[in-house]
């Protein structure tokens, strides 16, 4: 069984930092194609950032270019991502996505709101 937990979201003003965890069980992240997606209000989910499983690289959407940063941790079998100089556009849902035995898996969320 495959199970995603988010954690970390809240409230931040403009300029903030915030550091998402993703907590995995039934698949290894630092083995697995792992990514981050968001949701704004009205909006369509759209992907992030993501890593590769073992040497691969990472990729980011470019809005968020410089400013975050994907991770993962063998030790503790998580997911992170590193935001920085948070902009109110990137208030939104963000969800964990684990590509694993040719299925999606997605988490539940963590809400993010960028606000002064």
């Amino acid at each position: 069984q495959v199970q995603l937990k988010e954690s970390g979201g809240g409230l931040v003003q403009p300029g903030g930092s915030l550091k998402l965890s993703c907590a995995a069980s039934g698949i290894t992240v630092v083995t697995s194609h792992m990514s981050w997606f968001r949701q704004a209000p009205g909006k369509e989910r759209e992907f992030v950032a993501r890593i590769g499983p073992g040497g691969s690289g990472t990729s980011y959407v470019d809005s968020v270019k410089g400013r975050f940063t994907i991770s993962r941790s063998y030790a503790e079998n998580t997911l992170y991502l590193q935001m920085n100089s948070l902009e109110p556009e990137d208030t939104g849902t963000y969800y964990c996505n684990g590509f694993y035995r040719g299925t999606q898996h997605w988490g539940q969320g963590t809400q993010v709101t960028v606000s002064s």
